[in-house]
């Protein structure tokens, strides 16, 4: 099975940390930033706009990389690396009845760094990446649910 290639958005605004939970209805508890799997021949800043106007309504401006990070699950071969973008919100707002065109995303809110103490997310660098300005690798993590 191939590595898949997924790119996500770092939006922090007002000390508020976007993030997504990418499991439709109440499957899953877990929170992680907006994005997903890069399409061929559209470069990766493109497939981030595209990923979190799906999932947010949102429209970004897609920074600097900062945030390398692998998922895999040696069970069904799964591995996919995700390459962290810092951004910001160019137009929109979060909105209840956005409906994600996949129906992957539900729900999508802003997160205070001591909020996320309370929330199951992945990577377990995300906040320490989020709420600095330095760049992070964080290797290969087993996928969880």
């Amino acid at each position: 099975m191939p590595i898949r290639i997924a790119t996500r958005a770092v939006i922090v605004q007002d000390d508020r940390l976007l993030l997504v939970n990418a499991f439709p209805g109440d499957q899953s508890d877990l929170w992680c930033a907006p994005g997903g799997g890069a399409e061929p021949h559209s470069s990766l800043p493109d497939n981030l706009r595209r990923e979190v106007h799906e999932e947010t309504g949102l429209v970004i401006a897609v920074g600097a990389p900062c945030l390398v990070n692998e998922f895999h699950n040696p069970d069904t071969g799964f591995h996919q690396v995700e390459l962290f973008f810092r951004c910001r919100i160019t137009d929109g707002a979060l909105r209840d009845d956005w409906q994600d065109p996949e129906a992957i995303v539900t729900r999508r809110r802003f997160v205070t760094r001591a909020e996320m103490a309370g929330l199951r997310y992945k990577p377990d660098s995300l906040p320490d990446v989020a709420f600095s300005r330095g760049m992070g690798y964080d290797p290969l993590e087993r996928l969880v649910k």
